[in-house]
């Protein structure tokens, strides 16, 4: 098994070895074009999801890469995998699993977090017909966060300040500031939107057809940046009623971060609240794989420089330049040992969730 294959450089790269490892198993795809925007080689841009098993199955596993677009490297990886080493082949009669390629093709293409609206689409997952919730703490740092200028005594003066915050209120503070999600500012960070993004509106749509009447679903949701190199910590996503039963499944490392348990601060707007109400009749076990790459520190701060790129700067600069490579880096360890780990785990974790279901 040659593990580093699975993965990809390029999205257009991913997205052709996912199409292909279907083929090779005759499944049929639906691909969902985004016509919004084009990709980094000016390629269209696509959401392709493949249904795995029984036409009547009542359990489903949804997996799903790429929610935060330039993370979509490690779960297209891991879906490839799947289908390339036959692992989803002789499912339970009433069990199906949906593999989602790339919910956020945009940022995958473009090896950036957010869409083509700069939009977090693990925050957008709201009630827009309401008032949007406000992040008081974010108005105090945006000034910060994104500074006009990202060489130079603008800069200086920002970092300054944000490392004073952290001394005074602590990094778990900042984190929690920074990324539980804003609905303030258009040019900010975790940007949640004003209204449903076209991935928000497509996910639910292909939850509704092909898991709409399901009795049980379980979401394994691929994610990276966060924790240590390597690792893949499961993070609980769902609603509480569920926690146990996760932890159950998945031999009691099931981390929450509304207990302080998980390295991710609580966010809200995620796409699992989207997903369980497109299947308002099942159980919902819903958890996210993240995978640690660098430091915490260096990730924010490649997501700052993403961000005041596209904002304030050009791409095809070398200033530009350098700061991509900074955010591949920040959320895609190209080496060989740092994707066996992700195989390791991802596949290890996906047979726990097809167990769970099977026992549920």
């Amino acid at each position: 098994m040659d593990i580093s294959s699975f993965f990809s450089a390029t999205y257009a790269e991913a997205r052709e070895k996912f199409l292909t490892a279907c083929k090779a198993r005759s499944l049929d795809i639906q691909s969902h074009l985004n016509p919004n925007s084009k990709g980094q080689q000016g390629e269209d841009l696509y959401m392709d999801v493949v249904r795995i098993g029984s036409d009547t199955a009542s359990k489903f596993l949804v997996i799903s890469s790429a929610t935060h677009g330039g993370e979509g490297f490690c779960g297209s990886g891991i879906q490839v995998g799947l289908l390339q080493e036959g692992m989803l082949n002789n499912l339970p009669s009433d069990t199906a699993v949906l593999l989602v390629h790339a919910i956020n093709p945009y940022g995958f293409s473009h090896v950036r977090r957010v869409n083509e609206d700069n939009i977090d689409l693990n925050r957008n997952f709201i009630d827009f017909s309401i008032p949007r919730p406000d992040n008081a703490p974010y108005r105090e740092v945006h000034d910060w966060i994104l500074p006009k200028d990202w060489e130079g005594p603008t800069k200086d003066v920002a970092d300054a300040a944000i490392a004073k915050y952290i001394e005074d209120k602590g990094m778990p503070t900042f984190q929690a500031a920074v990324t539980a999600g804003q609905h303030i500012a258009e040019d900010g960070v975790f940007f949640g939107g004003k209204k449903a993004s076209w991935s928000n509106d497509t996910i639910r749509s292909v939850i509704k057809e092909h898991a709409g009447d399901a009795q049980h679903l379980a979401l394994l949701d691929i994610h990276t940046g966060l924790g240590p190199y390597g690792h893949g910590e499961l993070i609980y996503v769902g609603a509480k009623s569920g926690f146990n039963r996760a932890m159950n499944w998945y031999d009691g490392e099931v981390t929450d971060p509304s207990a302080g348990t998980s390295t991710s601060a609580e966010v809200f707007g995620t796409m699992e609240q989207g997903i369980s109400q497109m299947s308002p009749n099942a159980t919902h076990t819903s958890v996210a794989i993240e995978y640690g790459t660098i430091e915490l520190m260096e990730v924010l701060n490649a997501l700052r420089a993403d961000n005041w790129l596209y904002i304030h700067g050009d791409v095809d600069t070398p200033l530009g330049q350098n700061i991509k490579a900074t955010v591949r880096n920040a959320f895609y360890c190209d080496a060989d040992d740092w994707k066996a780990m992700i195989w390791e785990r991802g596949h290890t974790t996906i047979s726990k969730a097809l167990a769970g279901l099977a026992n549920s």
